[in-house]
């Protein structure tokens, strides 16, 4: 248990140190800069960008782009990533959240405190919960709320995973990702509004391919008929 913390620590410590070292802003989870395009995205994690999934065209482009760790470590001698996968989320071609899964294997034994105490090196430390409550006592989908970290410009949520007790850490943009949220839900409306329509135009379509085919069959077994 004590060489998972140490070994979470020091990934987590050399990023912070490689952060300020660069002068580098709290807005970003490791090399990935909240704001930044999909293009961007792709070329630091290695994920085509072919790979990114259309979420909603309208009102807004929103879309998404999973990295998941590779099997084994890329350098000889290296520790194993503790990040699992990350999840990139896009509100017109800017990166709004970061939804960071850590590896079971890699935190078992972990703490929520140890968890807490490794993410307050690359962010400081944690908003305190309002007084007579737990932070914890807050969930929702991605789990029990352990601590938080931001300000206007970001926001670092840590989450104790409700699927397989595993460690979850959302970091967003509260301006781009109040953004999302609207459109998301614009979205929404415009699909249930327009699905009356949608679904007579895939009706219609149907139909007439039906009959194009019944009339290439017709044609080819009239030409062939012999009685």
């Amino acid at each position: 248990m004590r060489a998972a913390r140490t070994i979470l620590a020091i990934a987590l410590g050399v990023v912070a140190s490689a952060q300020a070292m660069h002068g580098q802003s709290a807005e970003r989870y490791r090399d990935y800069a909240l704001g930044s395009s999909v293009g961007a995205v792709s070329a630091l994690s290695g994920v085509p960008a072919t790979e990114v999934k259309i979420i909603h065209q309208r009102p807004a482009a929103l879309e998404a782009m999973q990295w998941r760790r590779p099997y084994a470590p890329t350098a000889a001698n290296t520790p194993l990533d503790p990040v699992q996968q990350i999840t990139f989320s896009f509100y017109n071609d800017q990166l709004y959240r970061l939804a960071i899964d850590y590896d079971r294997d890699r935190t078992e034994g972990m703490t929520d405190a140890d968890m807490v105490e490794a993410i307050s090196v690359m962010y400081g430390p944690a908003s305190k919960a309002p007084k007579g409550s737990r932070a914890g006592a807050e969930t929702d989908e991605s789990g029990m709320r352990l601590a938080r970290w931001g300000d206007a410009s970001y926001s670092a949520v840590l989450y104790r995973s409700s699927y397989a007790s595993g460690f979850r850490l959302l970091v967003s943009s509260p301006r781009l990702d109040a953004l999302a949220r609207t459109a998301a839900s614009q979205a929404l409306r415009l699909d249930e509004r327009e699905a009356p329509q949608r679904e007579l135009a895939r009706a219609k379509k149907e139909a007439d391919d039906t009959r194009t085919t019944q009339e290439k069959a017709r044609l080819a077994n009239k030409a062939a008929f012999r009685p």
